[in-house]
């Protein structure tokens, strides 16, 4: 599963050519930041799940 701070992959990339996003808002809605251009977005919860790929990084790995 996800988590705050996650980066995770999409299924369609982002138009800066980048597929890597950071969550950095978790609720009924997720925000996600683009790793690449620092673009900012929010789905709804059922959206983002639909379009999750995959779990690149998990956040307690990278604060180590």
């Amino acid at each position: 599963m996800y988590e705050l701070n996650d980066i995770v992959e999409m299924k369609k990339p982002h138009p800066c050519g980048t597929n890597r996003w950071q969550i950095i808002r978790m609720g009924a809605d997720i925000k996600i930041q683009c790793t690449g251009c620092m673009h900012i977005v929010m789905l709804r919860r059922k959206d983002f799940e639909k379009k999750l790929k995959k779990v690149l990084e998990k956040a307690s790995e990278s604060e180590n």
